[in-house]
């Protein structure tokens, strides 16, 4: 398999997951890029940098990476980022010649974060220490350090800050490479570093007593008098030296977050932590688009994919939908400027991309299934979002302007197919034929979801089409209950995919979840699944056994599998929005029970992450008294996490609107398994909407748009 042409550099912030990355197709692998000529051996690759014990602060485009001391050593991803450069590598506090002693390193919000440290005054006979060192940092690069003396007698002794920086490309330094450090030079309160496209300066407030570039040091002598404080603070910027494109930035001052800010209360207190605290960190991965920077749209994660990752960026918007159709608008507008377009007349020809298509990387697929095109899944995802929007009340001239690009995906849905299946979109017809791939599973369902919306699109805005879609998503479901249902002794259970001669791929995996989202569509009703109700009861059950529920959310293997990894990507960790999908679909499918011992894991894995889920986590069986164990290169923050950890929660209350219809569904989970759930600040039709379920799992509507008629089942 041929990997996707890679994405506009418009569109990127930063470098792709680092060299070394498990999920990451090496060249010369089965769908990877082909293999270079035979080498003599190679030096061993550099370790990737890990960053589980990293305290990372992000705001888009910028972001600081530290240890829990707070001390910048140059190490790993230690440093200060501005779009994709490290700003400044080391950021070393001594006083009185001494690091001071670490008692905590913690994030107040995704973009700040707070050092605390404590140092004694040399020769004081107290045993106590008397100055404590604070470190206020933002991602931006500034960073406030205050000194506090709560001893009996002045302090006067010196504060040095070492500062230096290699102004290298995340991509190298995450992937394990160390560039050299660059000569510094004096520059009126502080220091400057050239390099040949980047310039970095820190300047200090108030400036320093000594300056020594050769050592690349700031010194102030300082004297604090008993219960006095001292405090200085120190800028970091970037400055470009040569002429280039201009990047993304992030969101600009006065610019609203793209959804609405919920207030939620609970019998579960996990809960009301949670949602807050991932909200702030999507609200730290917001891009602004350099085309309209009215348009927001969020990066996949930091500290590896810092930039635009389509797929990603749709199910973020997607699972943010109840807060607003902003985000979802800007995000589908952004990727609409970079869709695939029709070559110029007598300008195609062979290897041609198919028009329509979205950019998206080629991701490994674990040890038992082959990778995942995710130009293929952002594609078809461009079209349920916007349909799925249209339903939450995106205004309808909005949904017209984005129609044509709908339809150009559906085009590229339509070029795609082989044998009735989808594959990979994103491979010029000639190699579909010459080289075929396997049909994973969820990709039909998500080329069947996009279907059945792209039909109901067409259909409410006049265009041609709309029943061709109908047939084609109603033969898939007859094509995929024959041929992908495997049974067996355990009751049967999907196919993860079927090779190219039509051979199941039998793997158990969390990609089934995908079979329980079919969509939204009209009356707040969902869209026929493909699979049956009895076949739906199966994998419910699968899902909520031990082979993939490892007690803190869905493994991406089976444990049973000889392949499982408990810290592989797809072999066994732990996704967090794949967990949430789960626990939404068995909701809305009747099976509460399952869903509820889900989310339990979910928030039991939250409440050890203090409410902010990484991208992933091992996916180790659950045992009393132990955490959950993190993944050494999991994205913290990360866009699906987030947005999927919002909802988990909101699923629960079963708000399924249907605007352009004028009816809103309210149907929350019976078992109602976080006790009382009150939500307020939703937004449906653009309005407040607020809800409160029962402790008996009964929903109660406290707040709509007089528009909408209220349904309740």
């Amino acid at each position: 398999m041929r990997p996707p042409q890679a994405m506009p550099a418009e569109s990127v912030v930063g470098a792709p997951r680092p060299v070394g990355r498990p999920d990451q197709v090496p060249p010369g692998m089965p769908g990877g890029a082909p293999a270079g000529p035979a080498r003599s051996a190679a030096p061993p690759r550099p370790q990737p940098a890990a960053v589980h014990h990293a305290v990372l602060c992000v705001n888009a485009p910028s972001m600081a990476a530290s240890g829990p001391d707070g001390q910048l050593r140059g190490q790993g991803l230690h440093g200060f980022y501005r779009s994709g450069v490290r700003v400044l590598a080391r950021m070393e506090l001594r006083i009185g010649g001494m690091e001071p002693l670490p008692l905590q390193g913690t994030l107040t919000s995704a973009a700040q974060a707070r050092f605390l440290g404590a140092v004694r005054i040399p020769g004081d006979l107290d045993p106590d220490p008397a100055l404590t060192v604070e470190r206020l940092r933002h991602a931006d690069g500034i960073e406030t350090v205050t000194v506090r003396n709560t001893g009996s007698r002045p302090a006067r002794l010196p504060l040095e800050i070492a500062l230096g920086t290699d102004l290298g490309p995340v991509g190298e330094i995450a992937a394990g490479h160390r560039p050299p450090d660059l000569p510094g030079q004096v520059q009126s309160a502080g220091l400057r570093w050239a390099g040949p496209t980047h310039s970095a300066v820190v300047s200090a407030k108030p400036s320093p007593h000594a300056v020594l570039a050769g050592a690349g040091v700031l010194r102030w002598d300082l004297e604090v008098q008993p219960g006095a404080r001292w405090s200085v603070e120190l800028r970091t910027e970037l400055e470009s030296t040569t002429p280039g494109p201009r990047p993304p930035g992030g969101r600009g001052t006065g610019v609203p977050l793209p959804w609405s800010e919920p207030e939620v209360r609970s019998d579960d207190p996990r809960v009301q932590s949670l949602v807050p605290r991932a909200l702030d960190a999507l609200g730290g991965l917001l891009f602004a688009d350099p085309d309209r920077p009215t348009d927001l749209y969020p990066a996949s994660g930091a500290p590896w994919r810092f930039g635009l990752a389509p797929a990603d960026a749709l199910w973020a918007a997607r699972l943010m939908l109840p807060l607003g159709t902003r985000l979802a608008a800007g995000t589908l507008r952004a990727l609409a400027r970079r869709q695939q377009l029709a070559p110029p007349a007598g300008q195609g020809g062979p290897g041609q991309r198919p028009e329509g298509l979205l950019p998206g990387a080629l991701r490994h697929g674990g040890p038992e299934l082959p990778p995942t095109c995710t130009a293929t899944e952002a594609t078809l995802l461009f079209v349920t979002v916007l349909a799925e929007a249209w339903r939450w009340g995106l205004p309808r001239h909005e949904v017209a302007e984005l129609l044509p690009a709908a339809e150009r995906a559906l085009g590229a849905l339509r070029d795609g197919l082989v044998d009735g299946f989808v594959t990979d979109l994103s491979r010029p017809v000639e190699e579909r034929a010459a080289h075929p791939v396997a049909a994973r599973a969820e990709v039909q369902a998500q080329a069947h979801r996009a279907a059945l919306h792209g039909a109901e699109l067409l259909d409410a805005f006049g265009r041609p089409g709309a029943e061709e879609w109908r047939s084609w998503a109603a033969g898939l479901r007859g094509r995929f209950r024959d041929r992908f249902w495997i049974d067996d002794l355990s009751g049967g259970r999907p196919a993860a995919g079927l090779a190219p001669g039509g051979q199941q791929l039998p793997a158990v995996a969390s990609s089934f979840v995908h079979l329980l989202d079919p969509g939204l569509c009209a009356d707040g009703g969902r869209h026929e699944s493909l699979l049956d109700r009895e076949q739906t009861r199966v994998l419910a059950q699968r899902l909520a056994a031990p082979e993939l529920d490892s007690g803190w959310g869905l493994r991406t293997l089976s444990a049973k599998s000889p392949r499982f990894n408990p810290l592989g990507h797809r072999s066994g960790a732990v996704r967090v929005h794949e967990t949430a999908l789960a626990i939404a679909g068995l909701a809305e499918a009747g099976h509460e029970n399952e869903a509820g011992a889900l989310l339990e894991g979910l928030l039991g894995a939250a409440a050890h992450f203090e409410g902010r889920l990484p991208e992933m986590y091992a996916g180790e069986q659950r045992v009393p008294g132990c955490p959950p164990v993190p993944h050494p290169t999991a994205c913290h923050p990360a866009a699906v996490s987030a947005a999927g950890a919002v909802h988990a929660v909101f699923a629960l209350a079963g708000v399924r609107p249907d605007v352009p219809g004028g009816r809103v569904l309210v149907r929350p989970a019976s078992t109602a398994p976080l006790g009382e759930l009150q939500l307020t600040g939703l937004r449906v039709a653009g309005e407040p909407f607020s809800v409160r379920v029962s402790r008996i799992g009964v929903a109660m509507v406290e707040e709509a748009s007089a528009e909408l008629q209220l349904v309740a089942r």
